[in-house]
């Protein structure tokens, strides 16, 4: 298979991720593509590992586990027991939204989801999602939370 045909999902263990992977989940499958799902240690360039005095790697390693630990309870979450046979995880060290970019050079689709929550200026998306949007080398799939996560608006009905 291609490596082109390649999903790539990024994910930040947010009550987002679960429902970016679902998504993923489905248009692979449809698809026949393999899932590359990304989770990143996002520092500044000052705090990135190779700046780190001698000694602190462990921190970077403990970092790490979290991140592969957060991976895989959203994974669960959004799978149980029927996880896609062709999902590769990876944890990156970089800015998200960079790195997200970058992976998207190589992919047939690029899914993050929809952290915005209208902060400034009333935002629909949150940073990272808008940098994807503006700047992957492939079509950006924004996914928010699916509609069986959160409560039905009440409905009424009126007669006449």
């Amino acid at each position: 298979m291609n490596e082109n045909q390649r999903i790539v999902v990024g994910i930040d263990g947010s009550e987002y991720s679960p429902a970016a992977l679902q998504m993923a989940g489905r248009i692979a499958s449809a698809l026949n593509a393999p899932i590359d799902v990304i989770t990143c240690l996002g520092w500044s360039d000052f705090y990135l590992p190779s700046h780190l005095p001698p000694g602190n790697l462990e921190i970077t390693v403990q970092l790490e586990a979290i991140a592969k630990r957060l991976v895989e309870q959203a994974i669960e979450r959004a799978y149980g027991q029927d996880r896609p046979q062709n999902l590769t995880t990876a944890v990156k060290i970089g800015p998200p939204a960079k790195v997200l970019v970058e992976e998207s050079r190589d992919a047939q689709l690029l899914v993050v989801g929809r952290r915005g929550h209208g902060g400034l200026l009333g935002q629909i998306m949150g940073s990272v999602s808008a940098a994807c949007t503006a700047h992957a080398h492939c079509p950006v799939l924004v996914v928010g939370q699916d509609s069986e996560a959160g409560p039905e608006p009440e409905r009424k009905e009126s007669r006449i």
